[in-house]
C-alpha cells in the first residue's frame, strides 16, 4: 500500500524551485502538446482510461502528446504542484494537507477517477468481523497515520465498539493475501485491487466499505489534478486532456477485458487474471450513480474536509468547494 507520509515542507521547498516550469506555452500549428500525467503509484485498474487513451489514440486526436509517468519518492502533488508535470493523480485524504496548509501548493482536482471511495477494512469470513464493532479483540495492521485511525475509530464506536480494544499492530502490508493467512487479522484495502485479489486467490473475506459508514467517509478515492497555473493558462488543452481520459474510462467501462488488456500491454508484470477481474468490478465503478465520468459532488468533498477540521486532523478549516472543479469536464 502506498506510503501516506506527506512531507509539506519538503513539498513547499520543491514547489519553488520547480515553480517556473509550469508557464508552457502551446505549440502553433500541428505541432503536439506535450503533456506529463504522473500516477499515484505503480500501474494499476484506477489508471486503465489513461493507458486506454493512450493505446486507442484518443490524446493524438486531441492534438496531445502525453506521457505518463510513475511518481517519485514524495508522490504525484510534489511535481505537479511544482511545475513538472501538468497533471497527476492523487487522493482526496492525500490532498487535504495541502489545501490546509498556510502556503499550499496550486493544484487542483479536476475528475473524480472513481466516483465512490471503495477502502475500506478486509478480514478473512472466519475471523467473524461482519461490521466495525467486531474490530475489537482483533488485530489490525496500521500506517499509524491519524486520519487512518480516525476513520478506524468513527466507524468502530458509531457501531457501538471500543476503539482502545483493537490490537494495533505498526505494519506497511504489502502483500496483503500472506499477511491475512499469517498474523494480520484486518488491513485497510482498496477493494477494487487487494480485495479483487483474495477472490481470485480463493479467499472468503469480509469487506467494512467506509463509504456505507457515513457520508463524510465516501471522499474521492482516487482524483485527477491539475497545477493550477498551467490550467489558467491553457485552459483549452486542460478540457482536451479530459475529454481523451474520458473517452478511455468510457471505453473500459464498456470493454472491460479489452481494457484490462491494454494495461497488461503496458504493465506486463500485472497478475492477469487480477487485472481482468478488477477491470470487470470497476466498470460499476468509475461512473456508478454520479451524472457522469469524473463529476465530483461539492457536499461529499466538503463534507469529508469539514469532518478532518472538526476532528482536529488538519490545522486548518478548509473552506467549502476548496481544491476541485467540474469546469473542465466534457459534457
Amino acid at each position: 500500500m502506498k506510503n501516506k507520509v506527506i512531507f509539506l515542507a519538503a513539498i513547499a521547498v520543491l514547489s519553488l524551485l520547480l515553480l517556473p516550469s509550469c508557464a508552457k506555452e502551446t505549440p502553433q500549428g500541428d505541432e503536439s502538446i506535450k503533456i506529463d500525467i504522473v500516477l499515484d503509484w505503480t500501474p494499476n485498474t484506477n489508471h486503465t482510461g489513461l493507458y486506454v487513451a493512450q493505446a486507442k489514440g484518443f490524446f493524438e486526436e486531441e492534438g496531445l502528446e502525453v506521457v505518463i509517468m510513475q511518481p517519485p519518492e514524495g508522490g504525484a502533488e510534489a511535481i505537479v504542484g511544482g511545475g513538472g508535470a501538468e497533471f497527476g493523480i492523487g487522493f482526496q485524504d492525500y490532498l487535504a494537507p495541502n489545501y490546509a496548509s498556510n502556503t499550499p501548493m496550486p493544484i487542483t482536482a479536476v475528475a473524480a477517477i472513481i466516483q465512490h471511495n471503495t477502502s475500506g477494512i478486509i478480514s478473512l469470513k472466519e475471523d467473524g468481523i461482519d461490521r466495525p464493532s467486531k474490530l475489537p479483540g482483533h488485530n489490525y495492521a496500521t500506517w499509524n497515520m491519524p486520519i487512518e485511525l480516525a476513520i478506524i475509530k468513527k466507524i468502530v464506536e458509531d457501531d457501538g465498539g471500543r476503539f482502545e480494544e483493537i490490537d494495533l499492530v505498526p505494519s506497511t502490508v504489502t502483500d496483503v493475501i500472506t499477511a491475512l493467512q499469517t498474523d494480520i487479522d484486518s488491513v485497510w484495502v482498496y477493494y477494487a485491487w487487494d480485495g479483487i485479489a483474495t477472490k481470485v486467490k480463493g479467499l472468503e473475506t469480509n469487506f467494512l466499505n467506509f463509504a456505507d459508514y457515513g457520508k463524510e467517509l465516501d471522499y474521492y478515492s482516487p482524483v485527477l489534478f491539475v497545477n493550477d497555473d498551467f490550467a489558467k493558462s491553457n485552459p483549452q488543452t486542460v478540457k482536451k486532456v479530459l475529454s481523451a481520459v474520458k473517452k478511455g474510462y468510457e471505453f473500459a467501462i464498456e470493454n472491460p477485458e479489452e481494457a484490462a488488456g491494454i494495461l497488461l500491454e503496458a504493465a506486463p508484470e500485472l497478475d492477469p487474471h487480477i487485472v481482468t477481474e478488477s477491470q470487470k468490478w470497476l466498470a460499476g465503478q468509475y461512473i456508478a450513480d454520479g451524472p457522469k465520468w469524473g463529476h465530483i459532488d461539492q457536499e461529499r468533498w466538503d463534507a469529508f474536509y469539514g469532518w478532518l477540521f472538526e476532528n482536529k486532523l488538519i490545522e486548518r478549516e478548509i473552506p467549502k468547494g476548496t481544491g476541485f472543479t467540474n469546469e473542465y469536464l466534457p459534457e
